[in-house]
């Protein structure tokens, strides 16, 4: 496996290389390494969230001083030296501004950030697959199915409770709006707490929600 570092846009991939090269599915086995693997993707992909976004807001000392940058271990050198600095994908503007919209309207429940703001391993790597998704032609609809799918597979025990939540309420899981649940209402960390406190929890048992390799 080719590390950042190590990539060359003018390589030409090898026939092994474009067999292996098919749909990426995501399971509850697997989604811990998908995690890592989209994290160190929306890490290293150019992107102007990252180049301008509010990582870069000075308040906060530099963008390397995230769980998002600074947590990433596996890094070959400084882990800055792969920061948006390589240009896997390339967006058209339009596909851009989908990911710009759509990551500011999808939180997770390890902080209070959308992945506009991806500060840790979660938002980082959400923001890698939403790119991949815009990329592909993906329907914005559909970018918030499948990030709530992820989500879900991320954080297990977050999202049964919402899921029971909703159950409460009437709603059975697959009438919710992806959307809305992926707001801050209910995916924030403080989001999920109010959510949380209206219903008793089921039993923690997937674990889940770890900010590090």
């Amino acid at each position: 496996m080719l590390s950042a570092a190590d990539w060359d846009p003018k390589k030409k991939p090898s026939s092994k290389e474009r067999a292996d090269n098919g749909q990426l599915k995501i399971t509850a086995q697997n989604s811990s390494y998908i995690l890592n693997l989209l994290w160190a993707f929306g890490l290293s992909n150019k992107n102007q969230i990252l180049d301008k976004g509010p990582m870069q807001d000075k308040q906060y000392g530099g963008a390397g001083n995230f769980a998002s940058t600074g947590g990433w271990s596996l890094a070959k050198g400084n882990v800055m030296d792969h920061y948006s600095a390589y240009l896997f994908i390339s967006l058209t503007p339009d596909q851009q501004a989908l990911v710009e919209r759509v990551s500011q309207n999808i939180y997770r429940p390890c902080c209070g950030n959308s992945t506009y703001f991806p500060d840790c391993n979660h938002g980082m790597a959400m923001l890698g697959l939403l790119e991949l998704m815009a990329a592909q032609g993906v329907s914005e609809q559909d970018m918030y199915k499948v990030a709530l799918q992820v989500n879900s597979f991320w954080f297990p025990d977050t999202y049964l409770t919402i899921a029971q939540y909703f159950d409460s309420k009437g709603i059975n899981w697959n009438q919710v709006d992806p959307r809305a649940v992926l707001g801050a209402n209910y995916s924030s960390s403080s989001g999920y707490q109010q959510i949380q406190s209206q219903v008793v929890a089921p039993a923690q048992k997937n674990g889940g929600g770890g900010c590090g390799v």
